[in-house]
């Protein structure tokens, strides 16, 4: 059995015995554990009673986390003409059309979030196996495939986050930095878990919200009463 590190033992020493704890006490252990040489991210996992198969009970969204993700987010937009320049202005790193599908294509993928204009769809369809996996697919139901380019740039930009569940029901997404204030973390958090429970699908039956877990990108995971996680 491989010997912890001394600062994988303290982080374990000091979330023993911590479970089901208020986000603010979460938040606190996390950040203070979070003692890396890099600015570790503060991750959000939420276990939800929903089967992702089925149609009626995906959960996928969008939401814009009040204090940001202290992420610089790269962002390619497929677009062409007025619009292609519409991205640029906004602060778009990569705008292009075929020749971005070809790029992709070929293996780089240099972008963080992917946005279209919907007369680009036919070309970025072609990009579904390669895209989709990644989380990076266009969808106008997270507003990526838009002809408002300048106000889905701008918000990737400044702290929206996307969200969707996985296989096993899971949705988790970074909700800051390590760095940040305790409060502005709290309230990130708060928002998040809004913005999952809004995101409730017709067909979620029984307990919606199981479980949800809070951990920085090196350091172990700690429950959060889920009551607290709503504001409730």
């Amino acid at each position: 059995m491989a010997k912890l590190g001394k600062r994988t033992r303290a982080a374990r020493e000091a979330f023993a015995g911590k479970d089901n704890v208020t986000v603010e006490e979460a938040v606190a252990l996390v950040k203070g554990n979070a003692n890396t040489k890099f600015d570790e991210t503060v991750e959000i996992a939420v276990n939800l009673g929903v089967d992702p198969r089925h149609a009626d009970q995906m959960v996928r969204g969008v939401v814009s986390l009040p204090n940001g993700t202290g992420k610089t987010m790269r962002v390619a937009v497929f677009a062409r003409g007025p619009k292609a320049d519409e991205a640029k202005e906004a602060g778009a790193d990569i705008v292009g059309a075929e020749d971005l599908m070809e790029t992709i294509q070929g293996g780089t993928i240099d972008f963080d979030r992917c946005i279209a204009t919907p007369d680009m769809m036919p070309i970025v369809g072609r990009l579904g196996k390669v895209l989709g996996p990644r989380n990076l697919m266009p969808n106008p139901k997270v507003g990526t495939v838009t002809m408002d380019v300048k106000a889905a740039v701008e918000a990737a930009k400044g702290g929206e986050v996307q969200f969707k569940a996985e296989k096993a029901g899971v949705v988790h997404a970074g909700v800051g930095k390590a760095s940040f204030d305790e409060a502005k973390l709290v309230e990130n958090v708060r928002a998040f878990v809004e913005a999952v429970q809004k995101a409730k699908p017709s067909g979620a039956k029984g307990a919606y919200m199981k479980k949800v877990s809070l951990s920085s990108t090196m350091g172990p995971g700690v429950s959060i009463n889920v009551d607290s996680a709503t504001g409730n």
